[in-house]
Protein backbone atom coordinates (compact mmCIF):
# COMPACT_ATOMS: atom_id res chain seq x y z
CA UNK A 1 0.00 0.00 0.00
CA UNK A 2 2.87 2.15 0.35
CA UNK A 3 2.79 3.24 -2.97
CA UNK A 4 -0.41 3.23 -3.43
CA UNK A 5 -0.06 6.23 -0.92
CA UNK A 6 2.93 7.76 -2.94
CA UNK A 7 0.95 7.69 -5.83
CA UNK A 8 -2.16 9.84 -3.95
CA UNK A 9 0.72 12.21 -2.48
CA UNK A 10 2.13 12.75 -5.94
CA UNK A 11 -0.84 13.50 -7.81
CA UNK A 12 -2.03 16.05 -4.32
CA UNK A 13 1.15 17.61 -4.77
CA UNK A 14 0.40 18.40 -8.38
CA UNK A 15 -3.00 19.64 -7.44
CA UNK A 16 -1.78 22.03 -4.54
CA UNK A 17 1.29 23.37 -6.87
CA UNK A 18 -1.30 24.86 -9.05
CA UNK A 19 -3.56 26.45 -6.32
CA UNK A 20 -0.56 27.75 -5.73
CA UNK A 21 0.13 29.06 -9.06
CA UNK A 22 -3.54 30.90 -10.13
CA UNK A 23 -5.24 33.16 -8.47
CA UNK A 24 -8.72 32.93 -6.56
CA UNK A 25 -10.64 34.26 -9.79
CA UNK A 26 -8.74 31.79 -12.22
CA UNK A 27 -9.58 28.74 -9.66
CA UNK A 28 -12.76 30.21 -9.60
CA UNK A 29 -13.77 30.69 -12.89
CA UNK A 30 -15.50 27.72 -15.09
CA UNK A 31 -14.03 27.84 -18.65
CA UNK A 32 -16.12 27.50 -21.48
CA UNK A 33 -17.22 24.02 -22.33
CA UNK A 34 -16.62 22.98 -18.41
CA UNK A 35 -19.31 22.14 -15.46
CA UNK A 36 -16.93 22.86 -12.83
CA UNK A 37 -13.74 24.76 -11.92
CA UNK A 38 -10.44 24.03 -11.11
CA UNK A 39 -11.44 24.07 -6.97
CA UNK A 40 -14.51 21.85 -7.62
CA UNK A 41 -12.56 19.43 -9.31
CA UNK A 42 -9.58 19.28 -6.59
CA UNK A 43 -12.40 18.98 -3.60
CA UNK A 44 -14.00 16.55 -5.59
CA UNK A 45 -10.98 14.51 -5.79
CA UNK A 46 -10.00 14.55 -2.35
CA UNK A 47 -13.64 13.93 -1.20
CA UNK A 48 -14.33 10.94 -3.35
CA UNK A 49 -11.50 9.37 -1.55
CA UNK A 50 -12.94 9.76 1.58
CA UNK A 51 -16.31 8.44 0.72
CA UNK A 52 -14.61 5.70 -0.91
CA UNK A 53 -12.27 5.02 1.90
CA UNK A 54 -14.75 5.73 4.81
CA UNK A 55 -18.52 5.66 3.65
CA UNK A 56 -17.62 2.08 2.44
CA UNK A 57 -16.43 1.00 4.77
CA UNK A 58 -19.01 1.84 7.51
CA UNK A 59 -16.94 4.78 8.83
CA UNK A 60 -17.84 8.36 9.57
CA UNK A 61 -16.52 10.55 6.77
CA UNK A 62 -13.84 12.68 8.90
CA UNK A 63 -14.03 16.11 7.05
CA UNK A 64 -17.34 16.19 7.59
CA UNK A 65 -21.05 16.60 5.84
CA UNK A 66 -20.77 20.07 4.30
CA UNK A 67 -17.50 19.49 2.01
CA UNK A 68 -19.24 15.94 0.55
CA UNK A 69 -22.55 17.36 0.20
CA UNK A 70 -20.79 20.22 -2.11
CA UNK A 71 -18.03 18.34 -3.71
CA UNK A 72 -19.57 14.85 -4.13
CA UNK A 73 -20.41 13.01 -7.49
CA UNK A 74 -23.47 14.99 -9.25
CA UNK A 75 -22.59 18.43 -7.87
CA UNK A 76 -21.43 21.56 -9.15
CA UNK A 77 -19.85 24.91 -8.22
CA UNK A 78 -22.73 27.17 -6.09
CA UNK A 79 -20.32 29.72 -4.87
CA UNK A 80 -17.28 31.28 -5.21
CA UNK A 81 -14.35 30.18 -2.96
CA UNK A 82 -11.79 32.96 -1.03
CA UNK A 83 -8.43 32.87 -0.16
CA UNK A 84 -9.34 31.20 2.96
CA UNK A 85 -11.24 28.31 1.69
CA UNK A 86 -8.11 27.49 -1.25
CA UNK A 87 -5.84 27.46 2.06
CA UNK A 88 -8.41 25.20 3.70
CA UNK A 89 -8.58 22.99 0.99
CA UNK A 90 -4.54 22.21 0.25
CA UNK A 91 -4.22 21.39 3.82
CA UNK A 92 -6.97 19.01 3.54
CA UNK A 93 -4.97 17.21 0.72
CA UNK A 94 -2.65 16.48 2.66
CA UNK A 95 -4.44 15.57 6.13
CA UNK A 96 -6.80 13.33 4.83
CA UNK A 97 -4.14 11.36 3.27
CA UNK A 98 -2.67 11.09 6.33
CA UNK A 99 -5.72 10.41 8.25
CA UNK A 100 -6.06 7.32 5.87
CA UNK A 101 -2.46 5.75 5.89
CA UNK A 102 -3.08 5.99 9.91
CA UNK A 103 -6.33 4.48 9.65
CA UNK A 104 -5.17 1.99 7.33
CA UNK A 105 -2.02 0.77 9.42
CA UNK A 106 -4.28 0.33 12.50
CA UNK A 107 -6.48 -1.60 10.74
CA UNK A 108 -9.71 0.65 10.76
CA UNK A 109 -10.82 -0.20 7.41
CA UNK A 110 -12.45 -4.18 8.84
CA UNK A 111 -15.41 -4.34 6.94
CA UNK A 112 -16.18 -2.70 3.09
CA UNK A 113 -19.12 -3.25 1.24
CA UNK A 114 -18.94 -3.77 -2.84
CA UNK A 115 -19.22 -0.73 -5.04
CA UNK A 116 -19.84 -0.25 -8.97
CA UNK A 117 -18.41 3.25 -10.15
CA UNK A 118 -19.96 4.58 -12.30
CA UNK A 119 -16.03 6.15 -14.04
CA UNK A 120 -15.29 2.25 -15.45
CA UNK A 121 -18.21 0.23 -14.80
CA UNK A 122 -15.38 -0.93 -11.78
CA UNK A 123 -16.53 -2.95 -9.27
CA UNK A 124 -14.94 -2.43 -6.00
CA UNK A 125 -14.42 -5.17 -3.42
CA UNK A 126 -12.15 -3.66 -0.68
CA UNK A 127 -10.44 -0.88 0.91
CA UNK A 128 -7.22 -1.29 -1.31
CA UNK A 129 -9.44 -1.54 -4.39
CA UNK A 130 -11.11 1.56 -2.77
CA UNK A 131 -7.60 3.33 -2.69
CA UNK A 132 -5.99 2.18 -5.80
CA UNK A 133 -9.47 3.52 -7.55
CA UNK A 134 -9.09 6.75 -6.32
CA UNK A 135 -5.88 6.72 -7.34
CA UNK A 136 -7.47 6.10 -11.03
CA UNK A 137 -9.88 9.15 -10.36
CA UNK A 138 -7.56 12.16 -9.00
CA UNK A 139 -5.33 11.51 -11.89
CA UNK A 140 -8.52 11.71 -14.38
CA UNK A 141 -9.88 15.27 -12.26
CA UNK A 142 -5.81 16.30 -12.59
CA UNK A 143 -6.31 15.80 -16.55
CA UNK A 144 -9.29 18.20 -15.82
CA UNK A 145 -7.80 20.39 -13.93
CA UNK A 146 -5.05 20.90 -16.48
CA UNK A 147 -7.43 21.22 -19.52
CA UNK A 148 -9.39 23.69 -17.50
CA UNK A 149 -6.05 25.59 -16.55
CA UNK A 150 -5.33 25.70 -20.25
CA UNK A 151 -8.61 27.24 -20.96
CA UNK A 152 -8.19 29.97 -18.40
CA UNK A 153 -4.76 31.14 -19.77
CA UNK A 154 -5.60 31.07 -23.40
Amino acid sequence: MDWTFKCTENTRILFKEILDELSVDEINKIPEGFNNNIFWNIAHAMVTQQVLAYKLSGLEIPIGPDWVADYAKGTKPTVAVNEEEIEVLKELLFSTLEQVKTDYKSGKFKEFTTYTVSTNNSTLTSIEEALAFSNYHEGMHFGYVLAQKRAIKS
